[in-house]
């Protein structure tokens, strides 16, 4: 007997690798199995719905079913689990109170994913001031002397990472943690551009300022020319992916330089490793940086749970704690929105960018929903560097196709591309 949320899976992805297959089939079940009358982490331990989960589940669930119904929800749940000092609980609903601020910052990533992938701007704006009080609550928390977040209330979970204490990295509790500092930087561009959306303007101006002002403070005390990588903290004493992958979102670290910095995240072993989770963001740091490209080439630990015999994707590695994590199931997001390249343009998904990563695959077929219809892309490599295909867009939504820097106009209906 199996109870859950209704979701009617409505993607497609195919390519020239059937190896891929079992992770978009592993990864649906995984999905599947993490939402019943709100999102959970896992099906079996707690079933609880945690913003850092529930920000990659809720874009799983735009992509592969157009069902917002669920992200919507969750959304108010958050809001409505808010405390007296303006933060979110970490988990809602719980009858226990638990607090973690990095996931209040991913709520409002949440309200900025919603507002550019669907035209409902009066939900979103009856959020704007909750919002702005997470915003004000880290604000508060900046130690002037060292323009960083200084010590932080409750806890700071950002991953679990074997080098990071209970999942909190070197500085969140004691003060001057570039990881966090750095998110909540790139919290503050989100929250700028939806505000200015909605008119806010003196607002969006002042949470751009302060983003740079962070950004240009962490970069001055946190980066290493000699190890081309974010340090933890200004110490330089501890190294993660998480520092360099979160300067590359927030643009504390250059556009020029990034590129370099992501390859030594990606070589350097001596730096603590993102694990399933924080992949996702790995990959946000990939496509920022222009290197798409390899995302498929990341893909190993995925395909090492399913050479175990899992069929649903765990929490973390082993010891893994929970074998069923819907966190771990980014794939079926990545597939669609990285290797196919299939991203809105614009707020509301009003125009659609298409820019694929195809790194070594020959060919995708992809079919996903939009709000005005359906989304589809057949693509085909034409050696040593072309692409050529069909793509189809809703009605009224037109966009862009991008492919090696060169870009052709689309619009509605069926075309044909080719660069």
């Amino acid at each position: 007997m199996h109870t859950g949320y209704p979701f009617l899976r409505w993607a497609t992805f195919s390519c020239n690798d059937n190896s891929l297959n079992p992770i978009w089939e592993v990864g649906w079940r995984t999905a599947l199995l993490c939402a019943g009358e709100t999102y959970f982490d896992c099906p079996y331990y707690e079933q609880l719905q945690y913003e850092g989960d529930t920000r990659i589940q809720s874009l799983i669930s735009l992509y592969m079913t157009g069902d917002d119904r669920l992200m919507r929800k969750a959304i108010m749940d958050f809001n409505n689990s808010r405390v007296p000092e303006g933060l979110t609980q970490g988990r809602y609903p719980s009858n226990r109170l638990q607090v973690i601020p990095p996931f209040s910052l991913f709520w409002v990533s949440m309200l900025h994913d919603y507002w550019m992938h669907r035209p409902d701007t009066s939900f979103i704006s009856s959020l704007l001031l909750p919002a702005s009080e997470v915003l004000y609550w880290y604000e508060k928390h900046i130690d002037p002397a060292v323009g960083m977040l200084g010590p932080m209330d409750w806890w700071s979970f950002v991953d679990w990472n074997d080098a990071f204490p209970g999942g909190i990295p070197d500085g969140a509790t004691d003060g001057h943690s570039a990881v966090v500092t750095l998110q909540f930087a790139n919290t503050l561009l989100q929250a700028a551009d939806l505000f200015a959306y909605f008119g806010r303007v003196s607002e969006a101006a002042h949470y751009r300022a302060l983003a740079a002002s962070l950004n240009s403070s962490v970069y001055r005390t946190c980066f290493s020319p000699a190890r081309h990588l974010m340090a933890n903290t200004p110490s330089l004493s501890s190294f993660s992916q998480h520092a360099s992958i979160l300067g590359v979102l927030s643009g504390a670290i250059p556009p020029s330089e990034a590129p370099v910095v992501m390859q030594h995240v990606l070589s350097d072993s001596s730096v603590s490793q993102a694990t399933f989770y924080y992949r996702f963001y790995l990959t946000r740091a990939l496509c920022k940086a222009g290197m798409a490209d390899l995302y498929y080439s990341q893909l190993g630990p995925w395909r090492n749970m399913l050479a175990l015999g899992l069929t649903t994707f765990a929490e973390k590695p082993e010891p893994t704690r929970s074998d069923c994590h819907a966190w771990s199931a980014s794939p079926l997001y990545d597939f669609l929105a990285t290797i196919c390249g299939i991203m809105p343009d614009a707020p509301g998904f009003s125009r659609v960018l298409i820019k694929p990563a195809l790194g070594p695959l020959h060919s995708v077929n992809a079919m996903m929903p939009h709000p005005r219809g359906d989304i589809s892309v057949h693509l085909q490599r034409v050696w040593p560097s072309g692409i050529k295909g069909e793509i189809t867009l809703p009605s009224g939504v037109g966009g862009r196709f991008v492919w090696e820097g060169k870009e052709v106009l689309l619009h509605e209906g069926r075309q044909e591309v080719r660069l």
